[in-house]
């Protein structure tokens, strides 16, 4: 079961959640590969504008990214492997070493966004991917299979001018500039190079169902993600976006949100565990479970929320890996 507190901002980017004048810091624990939940710890200390105002400046400086871009059908040309992008802070000391020990399928990241400091327990690097770019699991392609199975251990520290550097920044801003450290350090240590392209794919939509939605109480504030084996409970500041998401691990499709509906809701949502989702990305159905069993998610989608999923073809934003190597330990 995985549990998270965590909200998003404006532009639907995960991000801490604030309180008053307290500044939130990440932990970041994964459940099993893919499946994520967030709790924070908050410190006491305020931006005042003068530290705005040098905190844009400096993401100015540091705003390039690691991978290249791609347009619609094609891509961009990749960084070296191994090569890191000028200006972006780097962590000074990192060491890696493989996880053989831990049995237990918890995996964590722990990271604030106020310092230089990044440690990550029994994480594949597709895990580390994931976290660095934002980027769904579903829209990862490529890369070679250790990439899924081998877990890490690893403790990276920057120098005292990164972390007072990064001390002066606001979450949001840390968030993003700890990703870019991180995708510094997997340049770096695991030859990672990779690249944005649009493809067109198969997903699903989700619209609403013909007897219109049935959505739960409206939430006032703080977003949570609590799943399980066959259910799940989605509140958040979108909730129809971050529903979509939690589906689309559940389906082995992007879900892409088409109901128009914004705001806040309490989404519960339980089904039998059969081969539906696997029929359906097949391509063979798979609208209802067996006869002797209870419905599939397709069936309680509808049934529960009074949505559903259309299968469709759209462009999908996905992340290439085209090279990695396994990290030399130390």
């Amino acid at each position: 079961m995985q549990r998270g507190r965590w909200d998003f901002d404006k532009g639907g980017k995960l991000a801490p959640l604030r309180g008053g004048s307290k500044l939130a810091s990440w932990r970041v624990s994964y459940a099993g590969l893919g499946a994520g939940c967030c709790s924070m710890d908050t410190g006491n200390s305020r931006l005042s504008r003068s530290w705005m105002m040098f905190a844009a400046a400096w993401m100015v400086f540091a705003g390039t990214v690691v991978h290249g871009q791609a347009g619609a059908g094609g891509s961009a040309a990749s960084p070296q492997a191994g090569s890191a992008p000028a200006g972006v802070a780097r962590f000074d000391v990192a060491a890696i070493h493989q996880n053989i020990d831990d049995r237990s399928g918890h995996n964590h990241i722990y990271s604030s966004p106020n310092d230089g400091h990044f440690r990550a327990v029994n994480v594949s690097a597709k895990m580390l991917v994931r976290w660095a770019f934002e980027m769904p699991e579903t829209r990862i392609l490529g890369g070679p299979a250790w990439m899924n199975s081998t877990m890490f251990d690893i403790d990276a520290t920057a120098d005292s001018v990164v972390d007072a550097q990064m001390a002066g920044l606001n979450s949001a801003v840390g968030r993003q500039e700890k990703e870019r450290m991180v995708r510094a350090l997997l340049g770096e240590r695991f030859k990672l190079v990779s690249h944005i392209e649009t493809r067109e794919l198969p997903i699903y939509a989700l619209v609403a169902a013909k007897g219109g939605p049935k959505l739960g109480a409206i939430q006032t504030g703080g977003t949570t993600i609590n799943t399980g084996r066959a259910r799940m409970e989605v509140q958040g500041s979108n909730s129809m976006a971050l529903l979509a998401e939690e589906l689309a691990k559940v389906v082995g499709r992007v879900v892409v949100d088409k109901t128009g509906i914004e705001g806040r809701y309490d989404l519960k949502l339980s089904w039998t565990p059969d081969d539906g989702a696997a029929s359906v990305v097949n391509g063979s159905g798979g609208s209802s479970a067996t006869a002797d069993s209870g419905p599939s998610i397709f069936t309680s989608i509808e049934e529960q929320l009074g949505l559903k999923l259309e299968s469709r073809k759209g462009p999908v934003e996905v992340l290439v890996i085209d090279h990695a190597e396994m990290p030399s330990e130390n």
